[in-house]
């Protein structure tokens, strides 16, 4: 179970670098900051690249949460 805790926060954090990263190639690639300043619109038509690194960041992201909750709960 520590070993978990001690993950948890590296796993987050990550997702967190992988997702902002992909959003600064599309940024890079468009030059389009009025897309992702409004995430909530559907404006945004990422590279197929763009587009996994993006659910693998958003994937870290909910695994590091689902851990916290594992944690929170079983301990």
């Amino acid at each position: 179970m520590i070993y978990l805790a001690i993950i948890e926060p590296f796993l987050f954090w990550g997702g967190l670098l992988v997702f902002v990263t992909s959003l600064g190639l599309y940024v890079k690639r468009t030059s389009d900051w009025q897309a992702v300043m409004r995430f909530w619109q559907p404006l945004i038509s990422f590279t197929p690249l763009e587009f996994r690194i993006n659910r693998i960041g958003l994937t870290l992201m909910l695994v590091a949460v689902a851990i916290r909750f594992i944690v929170y709960f079983l301990a």
